[in-house]
């Protein structure tokens, strides 16, 4: 079935305010999956606040240069049919989420990626980024990082004490005998 020229205004209208607001959005070619798979894609993509869309290249193309964000992108990734995994909070959970799923579900390939400011990502590029630790892992590590040689200095400070409450104790029972 044609969609309306309205219809088709609409969706340019909808993605032009998405492709302004992603922080990534991953390109995916679908094909092999089963319409239960792509809803249950689609909702666990839902809950971590990304939107997945199926859109014809022509329709994207056209709204990626009505935003402002976007209009030096190489769109040239955007053949046969793809669905996009549009973030707009976090620069990595679009990957992440994809490429959890891709794991699971072979049928599922991840194209590529773009970023807010414009740049193209390979499917490489994408995979890469979506096994990067977390913030909170990274933050983790740094703290670990930063208290290591003060928890060191602290067993050195620990052991010299404890040595000199050895000698003493073993003073005192020199003297009792």
């Amino acid at each position: 079935m044609a969609i309306t020229r309205e219809a088709k205004e609409q969706a340019v209208a909808t993605l032009s305010d998405e492709f302004s607001r992603l922080k990534l959005a991953v390109l995916t070619d679908y094909r092999g999956l089963t319409v239960t798979e792509i809803q249950e894609l689609r909702n666990s993509l839902r809950e971590q606040g990304i939107t997945y869309r199926v859109s014809k290249n022509t329709l994207v193309k056209i709204a990626a240069n009505n935003a402002d964000n976007l209009k030096d992108a190489d769109l040239s990734m955007f053949k046969g049919p793809m669905a996009l995994a549009i973030g707009f909070d976090d620069e990595v959970a679009p990957a992440r989420a994809i490429f959890q799923f891709a794991k699971e579900h072979k049928a599922l390939e991840i194209v590529g990626g773009i970023t807010e400011d414009g740049a193209t990502l390979t499917a490489a590029e994408v995979k890469a980024l979506a096994q990067l630790p977390t913030k909170d892992q990274l933050r983790g590590q740094l703290v670990g990082t930063i208290a290591a040689p003060l928890t060191g200095f602290v067993g050195v400070l620990q052991g010299n004490v404890r040595s000199i409450v050895t000698v003493l104790a073993a003073i005192g029972e020199a003297k009792e005998d």
